[in-house]
């Protein structure tokens, strides 16, 4: 994006001198141009927000190594003067042009909050589960999103979400339901995402979806699960392409959503292969799955690989990998190790020639707006 924004001032001042448009509608597209750039960070903001971090989880473990040694009026004042000092802090440093260290702090902030959770509920001996614990965790820092439009704070409540999915999907502590409470988690934090400007959440919600659905396929049915993916997959991927402009005002990814609709395409087929696989026997079912997988990778590329080169490598990815579950399905049995290795070979030398041969094809005509 910041690229984008270089070249277009550039092209503004060449414009501009070549008298195609007067300074007034300069400056206009100038200062549209400065409102809607997405700003990024840099090497140094990086390092700010990583030392802040550490910082935090240095007087964390401090005030909890001292922990007996401190009372508990001091342990609770300590822990809530972190929490206010860097969400205020943060919000001082933001209104004077420190935004990359103010973000910073306010991680720092919400980190306290989560160790808070844990450090108080110890002390008073409060009822509850990690889980649980998380889910407090979670709904505080994306209220503190929300109250100061924080993309990083928004980001890092999904982060927590997906811990809490995490736990609960693999019944690291309790037996318990499946966390079906995970989909209204992620529609709040995808409506959040908006208003604080995330785009970067909106991806990590959809990727978590994902592995919600995985999974539920896993706990439940996995073909009611895996053949709606994709599906809903194939139907997003076509919106995506062929109305690309009023789908992504609508889920501003950045039209990226080809490529998350094609991993959910490859994601929901992969589920139906594992479950018709059978290592004996040639299964139909499983054959007419892999034609279809095939036949989509050849479509996503068609259709939009010349516009994003992350979508054909995805595609090249799930190439190889139905070329690897077509082998070990129909053709293991038949093979010694040797042939194991010979048919590994060939299948990536193919592999090789068919990526060089639609990487030239690519770079043809019309290919300087590819993307990532």
């Amino acid at each position: 994006m910041a690229g984008y924004s270089t070249r277009v001032r550039s092209d503004i001042a060449r414009w501009l001198q070549a008298g195609l448009i007067d300074a007034a509608t300069a400056d206009a597209l100038t200062r549209d141009i400065e409102a809607n750039t997405r700003k990024s960070l840099s090497f140094g903001s990086i390092l700010a927000m990583m030392a802040a971090l550490l910082f935090g989880a240095a007087i964390l473990i401090f005030v909890a190594a001292n922990w007996d040694a401190i009372t508990r009026l001091a342990r609770v004042a300590a822990l809530f003067a972190i929490i206010l000092g860097g969400y205020v802090g943060g919000a001082v440093l933001k209104t004077r042009a420190h935004a990359a260290i103010g973000e910073a702090l306010w991680i720092v902030a919400a980190a306290a909050f989560g160790g808070s959770i844990a450090l108080i509920g110890q002390m008073y001996h409060l009822s509850g589960d990690e889980a649980s614990a998380l889910v407090t965790w979670g709904a505080a820092t994306a209220l503190a999103a929300v109250a100061l439009r924080s993309n990083p704070l928004t980001v890092a409540s999904v982060g927590i979400a997906d811990a809490w999915l995490f736990l609960k999907g693999f019944d690291y502590y309790s037996r318990s339901a499946f966390p079906h409470a995970f989909v209204v988690m992620a529609i709040v934090l995808f409506a959040v995402s908006f208003w604080t400007r995330s785009q970067a959440a909106r991806h990590l919600i959809i990727l978590s979806l994902l592995f919600y659905l995985v999974l539920l396929a896993g706990n439940h049915a996995t073909l009611p699960v895996a053949i709606p993916l994709v599906i809903a997959s194939a139907v997003l991927f076509a919106a995506a392409v062929f109305a690309p402009e009023p789908v992504d005002r609508i889920v501003q990814l950045g039209g990226r959503l080809p490529l998350h609709a094609l991993l959910g395409f490859l994601t929901g087929l992969a589920i139906i292969q594992f479950e018709l696989a059978d290592e004996s026997t040639y299964n139909s079912g499983f054959g007419i799955a892999s034609v279809v997988a095939l036949a989509g990778i050849v479509a996503a590329i068609v259709l939009a690989g010349r516009e994003s080169r992350g979508l054909r490598w995805l595609a090249y990815l799930g190439f190889a990998f139905e070329l690897a579950i077509i082998y070990v399905v129909t053709l293991q049995s038949m093979l010694d190790t040797a042939g194991f290795f010979l048919a590994a070979a060939v299948l990536l030398g193919i592999l090789a020639i068919i990526i060089i041969r639609v990487e030239k094809r690519m770079k043809g005509p019309a290919t300087g707006g590819a993307t990532a």
